[in-house]
């Protein structure tokens, strides 16, 4: 069954936390879907990634090989066929299409109000539709869970 993890930023921003977790998803061989809102924010992305001291094969969504992408940038449905599915930015994740990953990651800004109200509502979505969620918050240094569903 997915699980679904909630990483509440606080003192890392998304360009270091983001390459951390492709890491270890693609160790434990999952596809990655990455969903952003905008073209712009994922293009700005893409970059970022190539300039990992790690190497992380990504492309972005709307080229003949996306179903190939092991992580592949999208503001839209995943066309590479994901284990995983990352949000940012607030980008909406449904139950629905979840149900079937091995996990769904909300990445969301710690410091802006309305990243964490619309984490909040993403939570009580995704918990409503039984899937078990984990919220992990950097807050006080090191990542810690704070709440857990079902408790």
């Amino acid at each position: 069954m997915t699980e679904v993890f909630f990483y509440h930023l606080t003192n890392q921003p998304l360009e270091q936390t983001l390459p951390k977790l492709l890491g270890l998803a693609r160790k434990a061989g999952w596809r990655i879907a990455i969903r952003g809102k905008t073209a712009e924010r994922l293009e700005w992305l893409d970059q970022k990634l190539w300039l990992e001291d790690g190497f992380l094969p990504h492309g972005v969504a709307g080229g003949e090989h996306d179903a190939d992408q092991p992580i592949l940038l999208t503001d839209g449905q995943a066309g590479n066929a994901p284990d995983c599915l990352i949000s940012i930015d607030g980008a909406d994740v449904d139950p629905a299409e979840v149900s079937g990953l091995k996990r769904a990651m909300i990445l969301f800004d710690g410091n802006s109000g309305d990243a964490v109200a619309f984490a909040r509502t993403q939570w009580k979505a995704l918990t409503e539709a039984d899937l078990p969620a984990k919220y992990w918050s950097q807050e006080n240094g090191p990542w810690e869970m704070k709440a857990q569903h079902p408790a």
